[in-house]
Order: structure tokens, then sequence, then C-alpha cells
């Protein structure tokens, strides 16, 4: 009798939500590159979709409208610990005074992924359709809400509002998300774009991108209150996306520069020194747009953008643009593997077992997805594409 209770416990373990591993993807509708224009699209559509990276191949199982924007660093989705909520940002509407122009927007919307989950499960036992998400709440942040984050308890949430020079706060209790107040950082113009929490929830960093700024700040947390240190840290030009790995011992930053075809960089900081530092600083291409570290801290993955977003009859244009991957050892990366991949591409998600990457093109409107080999083979080989309803241009799964 032991031993059948023993196997039914594990058999209903092996069919609990820890099966699925979601992506959620962010993709803006409302705009399209035309020869290295951004073009308005009259009545387009954003969407999310939810991706199982737990199939194989990963795949889409299912995709809804909500507001998304490709302005900004494409961490503009942050899904919980617990993955049963998603926070989607979006820094840009509809002028409503004219369709055919965009200005700053302030929604967060808040995804209940719970159905997500269950129903994967239950697809897995061939027991349901296709599980939806469910809208269960739109918040307002600040003006051009862009970079989203969860701490590591899942308590804590920041935005950074590009468009006016503030972190938004908000709490998090269950799938109840609360707006509490913003961080000034002192510029209206400074352009923060990406956010991260240090494990211990302690800080956070927020890069500035904005041409008055070129810095990363440090945030100090203690329980809902966040302050500006007035600390910033200095990494190169434009600092946009960044993340930090799950002990906490470093972060990266992709600077990706004026876009006058320069080569740009990414930055490793030390977080292990008081205060943390740029210890180290290397070059990648032009536009470094995605940035993400693997789960197991090994590898750090970057989407060039390689002139891709340049018009055909710029000296700098180039067809392709390139998905890198560096190995970490401390603060030091070398790279290991490149392959090429669409246009104007965006951001990055890894596996859990950090063997598979995803990166999303936003002309192509598609993610491809491609097998790492690791230390071992350090390759990087395609393995299929997925397509969206509009472009993909932020990705996160739970961190």
């Amino acid at each position: 009798m032991h031993r059948i209770a023993l196997a039914a416990a594990l058999a209903v373990a092996s069919t609990t939500p820890s099966f699925a591993q979601l992506a959620v993807s962010a993709n803006a509708g409302k705009v399209k590159l035309v020869n290295g224009v951004v073009q308005t699209v009259k009545d387009g559509k954003d969407t999310v979709a939810i991706i199982d990276l737990k199939a194989n191949p990963p795949k889409i199982l299912t995709e809804i409208e909500v507001p998304a924007s490709v302005v900004g660093p494409p961490t503009s989705v942050a899904v919980s610990p617990k993955e049963d909520i998603a926070l989607v940002t979006s820094a840009e509407k509809f002028d409503p005074a004219d369709a055919t122009k965009r200005i700053p927007d302030d929604r967060v919307t808040v995804l209940d992924l719970t159905t997500v989950r269950g129903g994967v499960l239950d697809r897995f036992k061939k027991q349901a359709p296709a599980p939806q998400p469910k809208v269960i709440a739109t918040l307002v942040a600040g003006k051009g809400a862009a970079g989203v984050t969860f701490n590591k308890a899942g308590t804590l949430a920041l935005v950074a509002n590009r468009s006016e020079g503030t972190v938004s706060i908000f709490t998090v209790s269950g799938k109840t998300v609360t707006a509490a107040g913003k961080v000034d950082l002192g510029n209206p113009t400074s352009g923060p774009s990406g956010v991260v929490f240090t494990p211990d929830g302690k800080q956070a960093l927020v890069t500035l991108d904005g041409e008055s700024a070129h810095k990363i700040a440090v945030l100090s947390v203690d329980g809902n209150k966040v302050e500006y240190t007035k600390r910033d840290i200095s990494a190169g030009i434009r600092p946009y996306g960044i993340d930090i790995t799950k002990s906490g011992d470093a972060a990266v930053v992709a600077n990706i520069g004026r876009g006058g075809g320069d080569n740009d960089t990414i930055s490793v900081i030390d977080m292990k020194l008081s205060p943390p530092r740029v210890v180290s600083t290397i070059t990648v291409g032009q536009t470094p747009e995605g940035i993400k570290i693997s789960p197991d801290g090994n590898f750090v993955a970057v989407t060039v953008m390689n002139g891709t977003n340049k018009p055909d009859t710029s000296p700098f244009y180039k067809a392709t643009g390139l998905l890198q991957i560096w190995s970490r050892t401390g603060t030091q990366l070398s790279k290991v593997a490149e392959a090429p991949v669409g246009k104007w591409c965006q951001g990055i998600a890894w596996s859990s077992n950090s063997k598979i990457v995803l990166a999303q093109c936003m002309a192509e409107e598609e993610i491809i997805v491609f097998r790492f080999a690791g230390i071992t083979g350090k390759s990087l080989t395609k393995a299929g594409t997925i397509k969206t309803k509009g472009g993909p241009a932020g990705i996160r799964t739970a961190e």
C-alpha cells in the first residue's frame, strides 16, 4: 500500500503546475518598420502571447489583445515568481486627436496566468481546450511606462516611466496589485528604461538612457518604501536593458548608443563591491537591444540590431541582426556563440534549464527558437519559429 500511495503521489506531482514554464510575449501592433522608418499602423492591435517553453518545440498556447509597445527596452513584461500573474506595460498609445500619431501611455495590465497554467495541465491530460489568461486589472503608472519587474518575494513591483523621469511603485498581494506612489529621479528627461531588483530585495537598479543622463540609478528598498539614493553608476552611452544574476553577484547592462552606426557595448556591474560599480565593458555591435542572463548564471544572451533598423541605403545597414551568447565567469565575459536573426530584434527569454533561447524579431513578427548546447558544445542551433500577431517587443518568464 505504501508503494501504491507513493506512486500515486509521484503521479500527482508530475502533473502539478510546475509542468508548465510560461513565457509571456508582448507584441506591438501599432507600428511597423518600413525601410528603416517606424510607421504607425492605423487601427493596429497589440497582443500578448502565452508560450509554453516546456513544449517541444515551444509553442503559443493563446494570444489576446492587451495594450503594449515597442518603446523602451524589451522588459515591458514581468511574470510573478509564482507564475500566477503577469504585468504588461504600454509606453505608447494612439493620439486621440490624431490616430496617425502616438503619444506616451501610462497603462499597466495585470493578467491572471493561473487559468493558463491549469489549462496546460488539463490539456496535458487531454481534458480541456486551449487555456486563456484573464485581464484582471488595468493600472496607471507614469507617462511612457516601460520596463517592469517583480521582487523575488513577489510582493513589490516597479515600473520605469521613460517620459517623466520617475519609477512607479506597486504592492502585490496574491493577484491584487495596488499603486503605492512614485520615486522621482530628479530629471524628467533622464529616460528611466529598465529596472531590476537585487535578489535580497533591498535595492533596485534603473537604467537612465536619456541624453541628459547615461547612468544607472540605485534605489534603496525597505518594505514598500523605495527611495532614490542619489548614487548613480556609469556604464556606456544610453544604458537601456539590464539584468542581474539570481545570486546577485553581478548585473549586466546593454548600452544602445546613439544609433549613428558605431559599435555599441554591454557592461558588467560587480555587485559584490561596496558600492557596486562597472568593472568591464565589451563591444558587441550596433544597438544591443535585449540582454538576459541564463537561469544557471553561466551565460549572457544579447540581441544586436546590427543596423537592421536602418534604411537599406545606409552604409550601416545589415540584412540580419545577431543573437550572441557570452560565457560568464564572475565579472568576465567571453563570446562563445553567435547566430543570425531577423530585423529590429528585441527581447530574449531562456528556458529554466538554460538550453532553449527565444529571440524576438519585430519586423518579421516572429520569435526564433534556438537550442543552446551550453558549456560543452557552445553552439546555437535554430529549432523553429513562433509567429505572433504584431511585432514581439518584450518577453519574460518567472524569475
